[in-house]
């Protein structure tokens, strides 16, 4: 059961914002450190990634799991309320996002999800670590 009330549930999910959130910010700063160089959310991709990298031709997409409905982890589920909406808004959002990555893949460009779990303070090292060498073999 739902311990917020209708309106402050509505205005806590208005306040999630698709651009410029904590995880994002994350692994820019540390791809940054590292001496990559990325655009932000260009508008030229499908989809608007969240980091380009030119240099690599390879785009990054730094989901949420929830709202990108991540398979087996325990932050992408459905919520109880108002089920029938959510299921259909992240469905819509899981189709768009493959469409997206099609798109990408055939224009040649290379893509990487990075999952919000994954950047969690235990798997960050090693998920960095990962896209780092993702990124170096291209």
């Amino acid at each position: 059961m739902d311990t917020l009330t209708r309106e402050k549930r509505s205005w806590n999910m208005a306040q999630i914002h698709s651009k410029g959130t904590k995880p994002e910010e994350m692994v820019r700063k540390y791809l940054f450190a590292h001496g990559f160089r990325y655009r932000k959310n260009d508008k030229r991709f499908p989809g608007k990634p969240d980091i380009v990298l030119p240099k690599y031709h390879t785009v990054v997409f730094v989901n949420g799991c929830f709202w990108h409905n991540h398979e087996g982890c325990k932050d992408g589920g459905i919520p109880k309320t108002n089920t029938d909406f959510w299921r259909n808004k992240i469905e819509k959002n899981v189709i768009r996002d493959y469409q997206h990555y099609n798109d990408l893949t055939n224009m040649g460009w290379k893509v990487i999800v990075v999952w919000e779990c994954e950047l969690k303070k235990n798997l960050f090292d090693s998920t960095m670590e990962k896209l780092m060498h993702s990124l170096k073999s291209c």
